[in-house]
């Protein structure tokens, strides 16, 4: 049975014939009910797929709770068991804070200060909260607009700080850390900051490529710095990594910036491969679907989405595992959703498309309405994606286009949805919200 809000019964046919139209038969082992342990969750793709959500809900009906999260914050919302993490910068963002939630009553646990910092310019759209935390299970790991890095335990005690690298970019600091193996990797798509270096120094690592930027991983356990690896020339981004293990086996950090998409080793920090994708101010994750890696490229470039084969990338892949290109409608803020055998793509305006995810070839390029940032997920055969304005829409992960409903939750959304307990927890610009039974 599905169970809609005040305990009703109602009809799982709509979610049993969008699941087996999408194929879901072969869920991922690793997709747990209980955890929604980093940004878009165990895969990082915002896979819900084992999940039974609710279908219709508004801001008085269908709410098991709401609480108040003081200061602002972009990040999302992550889970693990009955506790709910989320971090918010107060006192005009200085001040930089993981709060802990229950997660059956939104009774806060612990509201902890890791550290203050010093602000500096961002987007009017962006935060000085906006990377999403993660976690193993054993401490929370938080990351904050002016580049500071904080572990956290699950009492709310700060185990370790990291503030050696300082963050500048016009837009401000939106990728959020990935949790592998011990591993605490960040992207350091940065620029010139034209208060240290003169205003006319400001398109530099922005506008005009530059060879400074990075990617980093500290050792989880110490906060100690495991290894730095320089990119070469690129620009600024906002992308969270991903992590794929290639054919021998070896994880493989995936991580694209302005003009380009790499391959790191997770351990050692090595740089495997780069494929040239043109573009700067890139916002949405990176994909993998079925060995592909597909990457939206930005602004002033090529404008698309560019998919590469992964097997046996090394060196310069740009053109050897070039897989396919689409040109029209790329996404800037909303990541991309993966449900076999396509892929899902959702514009910062509303525009709504489907393509195979090893061709590039389109289904359907239809209007959804609205405007968006959050992220969208997938589950049972239904994609949610929350608008701007806390609508969410659903729409079935099918190659024909079809809006299932909307559901409006009555305050500003910019953070993408979690998923746990089978619950939607959708941080709001004032409140989290709890959706389900």
């Amino acid at each position: 049975m599905i169970y809609d809000y005040g305990g009703k019964v109602k009809s799982p046919t709509l979610f049993f014939v969008a699941a087996v139209v999408a194929g879901l038969a072969s869920v991922p082992s690793s997709m747990g009910s209980d955890h929604w342990p980093c940004f878009r969750g165990p895969s990082r793709q915002g896979d819900a797929l084992t999940s039974v959500l609710p279908s219709r809900w508004s801001e008085t009906e269908g709410v098991k709770w709401k609480a108040a999260i003081p200061g602002e914050g972009h990040s999302s919302p992550i889970v693990w068991g009955d506790d709910v993490f989320v971090t918010t910068a107060t006192d005009d963002g200085r001040s930089c804070r993981v709060m802990c939630l229950d997660a059956a009553t939104g009774a806060v646990k612990w509201n902890t200060e890791v550290f203050r910092q010093e602000t500096g310019r961002k987007e009017s759209r962006n935060t000085y909260a906006t990377p999403t935390p993660c976690t193993d299970g054993e401490r929370v790991y938080a990351v904050f607009g002016g580049g500071g890095i904080a572990a956290v335990d699950f009492s709310g005690k700060v185990v370790w700080t990291f503030q050696e690298f300082r963050f500048y970019s016009r837009h401000g600091l939106g990728a959020s850390p990935v949790l592998e193996d011990g591993r605490l990797v960040m992207p350091w798509d940065w620029s010139t900051d034209p208060a240290q270096e003169g205003s006319d120094q400001e398109r530099v690592g922005w506008q005009l490529p530059w060879n400074r930027s990075y990617v980093f991983a500290l050792d989880a356990a110490t906060g100690t710095l495991a290894w730095k690896t320089m990119r070469g020339s690129s620009r600024i981004a906002h992308i969270t990594p991903n992590v794929w293990v290639d054919e021998t086996g070896r994880k493989q950090v995936v991580s694209g910036a302005g003009d380009v998409l790499q391959g790191f080793d997770l351990q050692g920090g090595a740089l495997i491969w780069t494929a040239k994708n043109d573009g700067e101010g890139v916002t949405p994750s990176v994909l993998i679907a079925d060995g592909i890696a597909i990457q939206a490229n930005g602004y002033g470039g090529a404008d698309s989405v560019r998919a590469f084969k992964l097997a046996g990338a090394s060196g310069d892949i740009s053109e050897s595992h070039f897989a396919w290109e689409q040109d029209k409608n790329p996404p800037k803020l909303p990541s991309m959703i993966y449900a076999a055998p396509n892929v899902y793509c959702l514009t910062e305006a509303g525009m709504a498309w489907c393509a195979d995810a090893k061709t590039g070839d389109v289904h359907y390029r239809e209007r959804l309405g609205g405007t968006f940032a959050a992220s969208p997920i997938v589950a049972q055969g239904v994609i949610y994606a929350t608008a701007d304005d806390g609508v969410t829409h659903l729409v079935a992960a099918t190659p024909t286009f079809k809006v299932l409903g909307r559901n409006p939750l009555g305050e500003k959304v910019q953070a993408s949805p979690a998923v746990a307990h089978n619950r939607l927890y959708i941080r709001g610009q004032n409140h989290l919200f709890c959706i389900g039974q």
